[in-house]
């Protein structure tokens, strides 16, 4: 449960450090291998998911909620953990 309220608080920085005109990114990784990376747009107040999936293209999943966008890196987090 600590990780999901850790993803939470990076998430909600991420929302918070914008001036509402440019986009923030961060990347969330396991022993250094990019799982995923979120995009936060401010003028769409939405969040954009890009999941990494070793040799293939990065997939892009929009979120307009915050506890989802979470829930979802969580337990990409937790597949690529075992």
């Amino acid at each position: 449960m600590s990780q999901l309220l850790g993803i939470i608080q990076r998430l909600k920085t991420l929302q918070d450090g914008t001036d509402h005109s440019e986009t923030n990114q961060r990347f969330f990784e396991i022993n250094g291998k990019k799982i995923c990376q979120v995009t936060y747009m401010p003028t769409a107040d939405t969040f954009e998911l890009e999941v990494y999936k070793d040799d293939k293209k990065p997939n892009k999943y929009p979120f307009d909620d915050i506890d989802m966008t979470a829930i979802e890196i969580f337990d990409l987090l937790q597949e690529n953990h075992e």
